[in-house]
């Protein structure tokens, strides 16, 4: 299947203009434009199109996005159509307010069997901000169904989130979260689990705290005592279990695109903010092969990104 990971860049611009507005209102494809004629950000209503056009012209069965208001979820929803569904909750109060993480399925591809939504804080279970951090911030959980012509349906979990932009203690203690998480899930299910999200976290540097925490480069930091059990393992199960980056899992010929995920709103050319900040992960327990990754990119010759991140793409095997 190919996954997708994507920060959509909310909504800060928003307008009127309805979903068949913007459709009724695209140009002749035959017609040339004013090559790069926009700069700078434009309003969602303007980029929605392009990120949809991307999603299906990609092949993609699974998508997680980051920052999408409710307006932007339920834009994607109507123009992705009935074939797909989603889950997910406003960070703010766990119903519509502030921003999303959802998780976006292909109906035909995959099947929901349920989804939660835990805060990345002190109190997981409410709608709350850790201290220090810019924003609330929150990770969906689904455990889902794939089907395929060749093979037995495979049962996996998928988990997406959006750690914070301004503290890193945040960032550790979402990663030390969701890695926790995700071997319980592992041990439970025995089956396979994928993470994806923006980590605001590099590889490498003073910022990478979480991407270490989550590879096993560096240990889990103290978190809630109520979840920690909840989602604890036996003594001696998955002792060592982390998250891959499937960038370095794929064959090497099938890495492709470009490095950065986050690009801003600069001119081509500008790469002075460039990160790569945006990924997939598998878990070491396996059952999943990394067969392609590939970051694309958000920008037209007409001159708009799509967003200030770049969509990045992962196809699996799931076994």
């Amino acid at each position: 299947m190919r996954i997708a990971t994507y920060n959509l860049r909310y909504d800060s611009m928003p307008d009127n203009i309805t979903v068949q507005e913007s459709l009724a209102s695209l140009p002749d494809p035959l017609q040339q434009y004013p090559f790069y004629n926009k700069t700078g950000e434009q309003p969602w209503s303007t980029r929605r199109i392009k990120v949809w056009q991307h999603l299906e012209s990609a092949g993609v069965v699974l998508a997680g996005f980051q920052e999408g208001l409710v307006r932007q979820v339920t834009d994607l929803a109507e123009l992705l159509g009935d074939g797909w569904g989603w889950v997910g909750v406003g960070r703010d109060d766990g119903v519509a307010a502030g921003e999303f993480s959802p998780i976006f399925y292909k109906k035909s591809d995959v099947t929901l069997v349920n989804n939660d939504t835990f805060w990345l804080s002190n109190t997981p279970d409410v709608p709350s901000k850790f201290p220090g951090a810019g924003s609330v911030r929150i990770c969906t959980a689904t455990h889902l169904i794939l089907h395929s012509d060749s093979g037995a349906p495979v049962h996996f979990t998928y988990l997406n989130t959006h750690l914070d932009d301004q503290s890193d203690a945040q960032r550790r203690l979402g990663a030390s979260m969701i890695l926790t998480r995700a071997r319980y899930e592992a041990y439970k299910t025995k089956g396979p689990v994928v993470v994806t999200g923006d980590f605001n976290s590099p590889a490498t540097g003073t910022d990478s705290g979480a991407y270490q925490i989550i590879t096993g480069q560096l240990p889990p930091v103290a978190i809630n005592q109520t979840f920690a059990e909840k989602y604890a393992v036996p003594e001696g199960v998955l002792q060592n279990f982390t998250m891959l980056d499937l960038k370095g899992q794929a064959p090497r010929p099938a890495v492709s695109g470009n490095f950065a995920t986050y690009t801003g709103f600069n001119a081509p050319g500008d790469a002075s903010v460039y990160s790569r900040i945006d990924f997939v992960f598998g878990g070491s327990n396996g059952k999943w092969t990394s067969t392609a990754y590939r970051v694309s990119s958000s920008l037209t010759d007409d001159g708009v990104l799509a967003s200030d991140h770049r969509p990045v793409f992962a196809d699996i095997t799931l076994h």
